[in-house]
């Protein structure tokens, strides 16, 4: 005998340590994930799924994103106009010198325009804005009229003036191309073309209007590269230089831009410490010295500190209440300290290892997981709370091992249906979702399994007492409750609440934006809104992807874009401009028929072409010189040549790149401004025109796979019913597993009739809290129903602990009603409400004998 207790010592000394070691071993590793960089995911589109069926719209969609992702922009504004620029200055300077910045520009540094021009001036044979090739391709046609207009034009030039023009030029910048240069030229016969070129001639040396990017006349002196110059999209703002630096005038207000770069990753809770902290230093001084100046910022990592922020608040909250509350609901029924402990050992065992679980499968943790960690502890705690209802219930005939053999049929049970819910969650292409389910189920396993193998190597000793009056009244409750609805009254009550439900259900909406998803902070909203009206910058997220098998093809697709997008003007479906590589890049083919246009109709007769160049002024040699450059071999511009431009920075966005090596795909990105409801699908069907061309609506995308699979989830809510009813009747009989069904079948249908009599359109999120109230709703009745199967249950005891269980999982998963978070808060409250009802009618399932045995 005493070997047999020495030996059943040592198992269970080692089943103690076994589990402290996997304690020990999941908290360090947590422990090393959180001291390192944060493993926490604020990412919100890291939230989303791959919404596009081209994965190239994918890497479009995080391309644009990373681009912008490490911006941040602060806009100082007030009515004086030399306090605004002043405070830009301090302001700038005081976050440069924080170091948390990787790069502050307030002032811009002086900035030669003369650079844009150097890039294309070798090129500019090849370079035509479409109303210079249009006037160009029409030059045989004859018109009188615009043949007398040509013929003033020299006459207006003075003699002296012409020999100087040449030389002054260059000094010269027209600030926008003439209203239509190659216009002389239009409407002319052959023979008069000589002297259309001369009006040009004279229109571009003595035109007024010069400033902005401008070409030196005896480089470009018919102007067609200063007109394609002209046309770049290098501004599409309200913005202005002054003083070097970025400002908007809106009425009395004035407004400077400051941009800045970040070090790291607008993610990384480190990066976003050090900015807030050093934004909140700068604004202090700039308070004490200009009271007069507001400062509005906006980027991802101010999103993406303030989602942090909320999810930690929320995880505290949530966390806290839950704890506080299930220990006091513990201590009252228990009144024991030790089992309240034992419980809490059993749950942080589960909550450690789903954080371990979690972060090693998937590297991150994102808020919603982390949040809807905080509300595991209710139902985690289940499994503790059935094992010591069978304990206490025992008494002075206690045997632990016994005990865990008594109640492992209801756990598994219970297990099982709590695993297919969430299991269904892992078929959702949400990432987020995806570690929800990982994260709950790893929990769940590993409480499940420290209830059967570790409470019984430590709760070894019979209870001192054993709250029997409490145990008592709960009997009382249960015979008088399931004689109101069990038996055959059963059916009775199912079907008046089918009455009831229904017209519920005949009320129900939907609502799948994409916004349910998770909650921006207004004032950060506010401010973004005050940027974006002073800047002149919409708020669209839709744009155009342009795929071809080579980046010829790609700027082929980008220009046929254009030319619909730009045929667009003037009509309701306009847009309000656009960005696209081809404006900075046009195509090898386009850039050879516009050489090819002016040998034609420029270049045919180089003896009177350069006739009229001297007859206009120009000297010998510089005439000569810039027929000869025709001559030469015509090189081609290149994306790659342009991206290697130091200012094309801020627009190599546009390009993609090789997005697939193995078939040699390239892409590139149409960006159009003033995208609305009234013309996007104009903009489908535009893309939709153009081969190799998509249209990109991120947000749209997302509402709509969250509609498709909300539609879906109530096949799957129909199919894991089922399935549950089978493996219930595989358990119970039949009848017996149609009695446990029952109740978590009515609680899903109250709770979508309560939705619909209040009006509150269901999203998806809804439908997976479904889920999780079968799985988890369906235990209580499984609960009841195993305590009616062993002869020596208290079935006070048993109820005590099913009311017991419902209320720590209310408490924790009802918290998550008042989340923050819309996606959350809708997945808490639909949890709560299916619980409430599943509790309340789980004595449907007890079979009719079960008030003799009580």
């Amino acid at each position: 005998m005493d070997m047999l207790q020495q030996r059943s010592a040592k198992q269970v000394w080692g089943i103690r340590a076994a589990w402290l070691l996997l304690a020990l071993v999941a908290s360090l590793y947590c422990g090393w994930r959180f001291a390192g960089p944060s493993p926490l995911q604020t990412n919100l589109l890291a939230l989303l799924p791959a919404t596009e069926a081209d994965p190239v719209a994918e890497k479009a969609v995080d391309t644009l994103a990373s681009a912008l992702g490490d911006r941040t922009v602060f806009l100082v504004s007030s009515n004086d106009d030399a306090h605004a620029k002043a405070a830009a200055k301090q302001l700038g300077a005081s976050l440069q010198k924080s170091g948390a910045f990787g790069s502050v520009t307030a002032e811009l540094p002086p900035f030669d325009l003369s650079r844009i021009a150097a890039l294309y001036m070798p090129y500019r044979f090849g370079l035509l804005t479409p109303s210079d090739r249009a006037a160009l391709a029409t030059s045989n046609a004859s018109s009188a009229t615009a043949g007398d207009a040509s013929k003033a034009a020299p006459k207006a030039a003075p003699k002296a003036a012409p020999k100087a023009a040449p030389k002054e030029a260059p000094k010269a910048a027209p600030k926008a191309a003439p209203r239509s240069a190659g216009s002389s030229l239009a409407g002319h016969s052959e023979e008069n073309a000589p002297k259309a070129l001369a009006g040009m001639l004279a229109q571009r040396i003595y035109s007024p209007l010069r400033g902005g990017l401008t070409t030196p006349l005896a480089d470009d002196p018919f102007g067609w590269l200063e007109h394609w110059l002209g046309g770049l999209p290098l501004a599409t703002s309200n913005l202005e230089l002054e003083d070097n630096m970025l400002v908007a005038h809106r009425g009395a207000d004035t407004s400077v831009l400051i941009v800045a770069t970040l070090p790291g990753s607008a993610y990384e809770s480190k990066t976003q410490h050090a900015v807030l902290a050093a934004l909140a230093q700068g604004e202090t001084a700039l308070k004490q010295a200009f009271p007069d100046v507001s400062v509005a910022r906006t980027g991802a990592v101010f999103y993406a500190e303030s989602a942090r922020s909320a999810s930690e608040h929320e995880v505290h909250l949530i966390g806290v209440a839950s704890l506080c509350g299930i220990a006091l609901l513990m201590m009252w029924v228990f009144r024991s300290p030790r089992l309240l402990l034992l419980g809490f050992v059993s749950t942080a065992l589960g909550i450690v290892c789903a954080l371990a679980v979690t972060m090693l499968v998937f590297g991150k943790l994102h808020l919603l997981t982390l949040v809807f960690g905080a509300s595991l502890i209710g139902e985690a705690v289940d499994y503790s709370i059935q094992y010591f209802v069978v304990y206490l219930g025992a008494q002075r005939d206690w045997d632990s091992r016994r005990g865990a053999r008594t109640v492992r049929p209801a756990l598994t049970v219970a297990l099982t249906t709590s695993l297919l819910g969430y299991a269904i969650l892992m078929w959702v292409p949400f990432p987020a979702l995806k570690q929800i389910a990982c994260f709950a189920i790893a929990g769940i396993v590993t409480a499940f399994a420290s209830v059967l193998w570790l409470l019984p190597a430590l709760l070894t000793h019979a209870p001192k007492r054993s709250p029997r009056r409490l145990f008592a009244g709960a009997a009382r409750g249960l015979t008088v409750w399931h004689r109101a609805i069990g038996g055959k009254r059963a059916w009775f009550v199912a079907a008046l609440l089918l009455i009831v439900a229904i017209p519920g259900w005949l009320r129900l909406t939907s609502d799948d934006d994409i916004h349910l998803l998770i909650e921006r902070d207004p004032s950060l909203v506010a401010q973004e809104d005050k940027v974006r009206a002073a800047v002149g910058v919409d708020n669209s997220a839709q744009f155009f992807v342009v795929r071809g098998e080579t980046p010829e093809r790609v700027l082929q697709r980008a220009e046929a874009l254009g030319a619909k997008l730009d045929a667009l003007s003037g009509t309701a479906n306009q847009v309000g401009g656009y960005q696209s590589v081809a404006q900075f890049v046009p195509s090898a083919k386009q850039q050879t028929e516009d050489r090819a246009l002016l040998a034609r109709h420029v270049f045919d007769d180089p003896a009177a072409l350069r006739a009229t160049l001297l007859q206009a002024g120009f000297k010998d040699e510089v005439a000569d010189a810039w027929l000869a450059a025709f001559a030469q071999p015509q090189p081609l511009l290149t994306v790659d040549k342009w991206l290697a431009a130091p200012w094309s920075q801020p627009y190599r966005h546009l390009w993609l790149g090789e997005v697939d090596s193995n078939t040699q795909a390239y892409a590139a990105v149409v960006i159009p401004q003033g995208v609305t409801s009234r013309n996007e699908a104009a903009l489908i069907a535009t893309a939709q025109a153009v081969p190799g061309v998509a249209f990109v609506d991120k947000a749209a995308s997302v509402s709509k796979l969250f509609g498709a699979y909300r539609v879906d989830s109530g096949w799957w809510l129909g199919g894991a019913l089922a399935l549950v009813l089978v493996l219930l009747m595989l358990r119970y009989a039949p009848r017996g597993g149609i009695a446990v069904t029952l109740p978590v079948l009515l609680a899903v249908g109250v709770t979508l009739a309560v939705f619909g009599y209040a009006r509150v359109p269901l999203n998806l999120f809804n439908w997976l809290a479904l889920m999780l109230v079968l799985g988890v709703g369906a235990n209580y009745a499984v609960f009841l129903r195993e305590g009616c199967l062993r002869a020596d249950a208290d079935l006070g005891a048993v109820w005590t602990g099913v009311l017991l269980s419902a209320a720590t999982t209310l408490l924790s998963f009802g918290m998550l009603g008042m989340s923050a978070m819309p996606a959350l808060k809708s997945f808490g409250a639909t949890l709560a409400l299916g619980i409430a009802v599943s509790v309340l009618l789980a004595p449907i399932g007890m079979p009719s004998e079960s008030r003799r045995l009580a």
